[in-house]
């Protein structure tokens, strides 16, 4: 008599969730209660989308390149690298079960980090506000612009976020983070 087995996770110790690091120009899309998604912003915007009934979520993290309409570049050339990146995100949320009627949204980043320069964050700031706007996804929350980068995390099945503003010696650019690659296996430390 063969003897069928049901394999089950064990499950993780309360504050065990696996965090998974979102870069510049990635998103990521997740229905496991355990995850946390985190990212560290500076004018950079991250936008966090979920179902709350599918309870999927996910995250994205995006810039949009610095030039102005009128430098010989129209908005909407530069305003490509964001769309794409918030389609991405949207889609992948589709595919895995959410309903774009039910999609609501917090948005984090934006920040004015040099003094004397255009103001990259406020433009991915609006960008983003528009995005939702336009396509009818809820804002229910965030913290976008200001002067300080930030930490974000993000339960994409909870819809739980957190933020931590850093000083000016902890700003994205300037700090060292070690960010763990579950698809390689190893680690990257960006600088």
């Amino acid at each position: 008599m063969t003897r069928v087995r049901a394999a089950f996770a064990a499950p993780r110790p309360e504050g065990c969730e696996r965090r998974v690091h979102i870069i510049q120009g990635e998103y990521n899309v997740s229905d496991d209660p355990d995850v946390m998604l985190t990212t560290l912003l500076g004018s950079c915007v991250a936008a966090c989308l979920r179902d709350p009934v599918a309870r999927i979520g996910g995250m994205n993290h995006f810039l949009l390149p610095g030039q102005e309409a009128g430098e010989g570049v129209p908005r909407s050339v530069g305003e490509t690298y964001g769309v794409h990146l918030m389609e991405l995100l949207v889609n992948g949320l589709l595919r895995r079960g959410a309903r774009r009627d039910r999609l609501e949204g917090k948005l984090f980043g934006g920040a004015r980090t040099m003094d004397g320069l255009a103001d990259i964050g406020a433009r991915n700031a609006g960008f983003a506000e528009r995005f939702l706007n336009h396509e009818g996804i809820r804002l229910i929350g965030g913290s976008l612009r200001g002067e300080h980068g930030r930490r974000i995390q993000f339960w994409p099945v909870s819809g739980r976020a957190r933020q931590v503003f850093l000083t000016a010696t902890q700003t994205p650019a300037a700090r060292i983070i070690s960010v763990e690659r579950a698809a390689s296996g190893g680690s990257v430390e960006f600088f």
